[in-house]
């Protein structure tokens, strides 16, 4: 499976971004697709994840109220709608995909993309 993150950029704080994640190759038996994030200093993070064959969501107490996830099964694409961006929220974003069903714990991911940068300036 090959994972494609774009939509990153720069923001100001309480501003908005919605970032994309579209799966190629091998999707078939996709369970859980989700974003992580790793912020400047510090390790990767989980943020969201979502069934892909269902409904089920999953979001960090950090960041629930102010991130969506959603998906489109017929394009393989996740998407991460972020309002309210604080600082705190600058960090790479990692999509990633795993064919299990858990949502939250990184080791269970099989597939990672290449990152997308989001900036939130003060």
């Amino acid at each position: 499976v090959q994972l494609q993150a774009s939509g990153g950029g720069l923001v100001q704080t309480g501003g908005s971004l919605r970032l994309s994640c579209a799966a190629s190759g091998r999707t078939f038996g996709i369970g859980v697709m989700g974003w992580f994030r790793r912020a400047p200093g510090k390790e990767r993070e989980f943020v969201s994840a979502l069934t892909w064959g269902g409904s089920g969501t999953s979001y960090a107490d950090s960041v629930k109220g102010r991130l969506t996830i959603s998906k489109d099964n017929a394009k393989n694409t996740v998407y991460l709608q972020m309002n309210s961006l604080k600082p705190e929220d600058t960090a790479v974003y990692y999509c990633a995909v795993n064919r299990d069903y858990e949502l939250r714990i990184e080791s269970y991911y099989d597939y990672w993309g290449q990152g997308t940068l989001v900036t939130v300036s003060s």
